[in-house]
């Protein structure tokens, strides 16, 4: 069956080893890869700036409302929800239209809902408009990834999903950081419309800079093709405990930083929001884990790495529970650092992983690890109403504890694939 056929680009399931599909790739120091670099560091940043533009704000938005936390919560929720129901047929879309029409449409709509936002007149059209900005947004993961796997030389795929993965961490981390401190002076709505301008400037040179792909071919639009491919993918057990590990990492990340400024504003803490949105900066571990991904999986292979991405997030997690501000500061370093590596090897595993459909392999990740999202900021703020803190962490360590166990027995796994092999 042709790739065309099964709904893949024909350069997807090609051998990397064919000189003809890795010469016409990106490297680094090649051409057009630091202006690639830099144009999906920058979609990145664009991303998690909008996704995530009221998690910081939730008390406040909660007392303008006269709501409770995880009734806030819903307009985080409803955000990562509609990317998670909606980046599978915007992959298919990509497989017909191009990954880069498809991320610019994407953030084109993503940026005009953004600067809507400032303006909802209740918390329902706030969590509705939150909504159709996820689904919009959802053009960008999958097909960035699909981008890279196509565009970037196989030895390289690592070190570029994770600087993609890291213009995430910068765009969360900045995100937070501005809202908090222009809330503090102005309000929360000003502050997610100074959020929405930064991401229009950020599309803008997104487009601008972009390369051309050069080894995109259009694929198939039909329902059939699309569930073929999907149903390909979720029978292959290593794609799948991947997708379950990303949604597991990130249930905790969604809970920890959904809840952590209502922690902050309480005793015995009691910060203002400009410094609670300042604690964001701690992002910034994740920005280098993330880029340093390859590196980690080269040392520790990426079963290794998966492992201490987990024991470092647990760590954190028990950090957190601490009634220092340090060492609860210390707990969110090790959590941000040990998320952020463990999304960038599962998610440029699923890459590699899948042998065609790479759109729609990338796709069913990002649902799962959006949907993790929601689970995470939901049950974590529900966590915090009835267990405080504590609840929250407890959330979190079962997460990590699913982490490993799926961990552990792919290795088991991989071990008797190994021995079955040799003794054929």
């Amino acid at each position: 069956m042709s790739p065309a056929s099964t709904g893949a680009s024909t350069t997807v399931g090609a051998d990397a080893s064919v000189p003809s599909a890795s010469d016409s790739r990106m490297s680094p120091g090649g051409p057009g890869y630091r202006r690639m670099s830099l144009a999906l560091f920058l979609a990145g940043v664009a991303t998690f700036a909008l996704l995530y533009s009221t998690q910081a704000l939730l008390p406040l938005i909660s007392g303008e409302f006269g709501v409770a936390a995880s009734d806030a919560s819903w307009t985080v929720a409803a955000a990562t929800g509609g990317l998670a129901l909606f980046v599978l047929p915007m992959s298919a879309l990509s497989e017909r239209f191009g990954r880069r029409t498809v991320m610019t449409a994407s953030l084109a709509v993503a940026v005009t809902i953004g600067l809507l936002v400032p303006f909802a007149p209740s918390l329902g059209v706030l969590v509705a408009l939150r909504a159709l900005q996820g689904a919009a947004l959802a053009g960008l993961p999958a097909s960035a990834t699909a981008y890279l796997a196509e565009e970037v030389s196989p030895k390289a795929l690592v070190t570029a999903i994770g600087l993609f993965v890291a213009g995430n961490s910068v765009g969360g981390m900045s995100g937070r950081v501005i809202t908090g401190w222009v809330a503090q002076e102005w309000g929360w709505r000003i502050a997610v419309g100074v959020i929405g301008a930064i991401a229009v400037a950020c599309a803008v040179a997104f487009r601008a800079l972009l390369p051309a792909p050069r080894n995109f071919k259009a694929g198939s639009l039909r329902p059939r093709v699309l569930a073929r491919t999907v149903r390909d993918h979720l029978s292959n057990p290593l794609l799948c405990r991947l997708y379950a590990i990303g949604a597991l990492f990130m249930t905790v990340f969604g809970g920890v930083y959904t809840v952590i400024g209502y922690r902050l504003t309480e005793a015995p803490f009691s910060l203002p929001q400009g410094i609670i949105g300042s604690i964001f900066l701690v992002y910034l571990v994740g920005t280098v884990s993330a880029s340093t991904a390859g590196r980690l999986v080269g040392r520790l292979g990426r079963r290794g790495a998966l492992y201490a991405a987990g024991g470092t997030t647990a760590a954190g997690l028990l950090l957190s529970l601490a009634g220092s501000l340090p060492l609860v500061l210390l707990g969110l370093v090790l959590i941000t650092g040990g998320f952020f590596a463990g999304h960038a090897v599962a998610s440029s595993a699923v890459s590699k992983t899948a042998a065609h459909g790479r759109a729609q392999a990338s796709a069913l990740y990002q649902s799962a690890y959006y949907i993790g999202s929601s689970a995470g900021s939901t049950v974590g703020a529900i966590a915090f109403h009835a267990g405080g803190w504590a609840g929250t962490v407890g959330v979190g360590l079962l997460a990590v504890l699913g982490v490993v166990t799926i961990t552990v027995f792919g290795t088991r796994a991989a071990r008797l694939q190994r021995r079955l092999a040799t003794a054929a």
